[in-house]
């Protein structure tokens, strides 16, 4: 069965995480543009302020305080959205946290916590949007990563759980292909990006993380969330950077390998001394309602890759245009080659 995605102005969104960083984008991304939103995160004073933010410019906005990686929670928030709009069109499985420092080094209950927001909350989201798509139709849009594709040193229970949540998407959208549903999945990929990744995470190592550059502003994941739930698309890598690392994933793994060993780690590592360990989000929600946490160094507000990947046809013309003018300046200068050999002026 063709799906058929409605505008974003014509939609009810449910985005979970959406009290921070690119959930907090996306949000209010999705309300300039008109949508009817559903909010769940677990910090119910963050929701209650973001929900006043947005009712003064006029959004229809429900929240529900929930945590992702609890079944019963889900649908609840799936029976949230039916009762306030009757239903809803989009559901995003966004929130996540990571944990820095060697796996050997990581409690075993914080790497289960992990599992349990980053996996399974993308499971039980995913679960609860299909019962109710399936029979209206729409979007569920997943959040994966970079690492899905390819893990990293000192973040691997976060590489694992990127790597489940890309097996269980591509698992989920055959079957539903297969059984006619009129449901697009999407996993969208991100490189790194500039939200509050560094201040929610469990830090097991000496001195604080960092993202290795290149780094993307939440805005550019925003953008292309909110596309995939407008244009059905199997999947969107966020950052010519995500692409690369997946490609060279796929072609040399070795050599990545080879590139991790040697420099992953130390690009993970700030010079600056680690705060206290109990500081972060992985149990307990902390400090929401900041889409960026103000990377040092550059951040890039777009990505040329991206807007190409979700403009294919534009592209595409664009290079066929770019094509015909090359081949029509290259054959005006052959014509002219024999003219100025000759000495002839024209």
């Amino acid at each position: 069965m063709k799906t058929s995605l409605k505008k974003i102005d014509r939609q009810v969104i449910v985005i979970t995480g959406a009290t921070s960083g690119i959930g907090l984008t996306t949000t209010r991304l999705a309300a300039q543009r008109g949508a009817r939103l559903v909010l769940v995160a677990r910090n119910e004073d963050a929701l209650k302020q973001l929900v006043y933010e947005l009712t003064k410019r006029g959004t229809e906005v429900v929240h529900v305080v929930a945590d992702v990686g609890i079944e019963e929670d889900m649908r609840k928030v799936a029976d949230a959205a039916i009762a306030r709009f009757g239903g809803f069109d989009t559901w995003i499985n966004n929130a996540g946290i990571s944990i820095f420092g060697r796996t050997e080094d990581v409690s075993l209950e914080d790497q289960r916590r992990l599992f349990q927001t980053n996996f399974w909350g993308v499971v039980h989201g995913s679960m609860a949007a299909a019962r109710h798509l399936k029979q209206k139709g729409g979007a569920i849009i997943n959040l994966g990563s970079e690492l899905s594709d390819r893990a990293v040193p000192l973040q691997g229970m976060y590489s694992a759980s990127k790597h489940a949540v890309k097996g269980f998407t591509d698992s989920l959208r055959m079957e539903l292909e297969e059984e006619g549903a009129p449901v697009s999945l999407t996993l969208i990929k991100p490189a790194g990006i500039d939200t509050m990744f560094i201040e929610h995470a469990k830090n097991y190592m000496d001195v604080e993380p960092k993202l290795p550059p290149p780094v993307y502003a939440p805005d550019v994941v925003a953008e292309a969330i909110l596309h995939a739930a407008e244009h059905p698309v199997r999947d969107l890598f966020v950052g010519g950077a995500a692409k690369a690392v997946s490609t060279a994933a796929h072609f040399a793994p070795r050599a990545m390998d080879a590139i991790m060993r040697s420099v992953g780690m130390k690009q993970q590592r700030s010079s600056t001394p680690a705060r206290d360990r109990s500081q972060n989000s992985l149990h307990e929600p902390g400090r929401d309602l900041m889409e960026r946490q103000g990377m040092g160094g550059l951040v890039f507000e777009r990505s040329l890759y991206t807007k190409a990947a979700m403009h294919p046809r534009t592209t595409m013309a664009v290079m066929v245009g770019v094509g015909f003018a090359l081949g029509a300046w290259l054959r005006s200068r052959q014509e002219e080659a024999p003219g100025r050999a000759l000495g002839i002026s024209r």
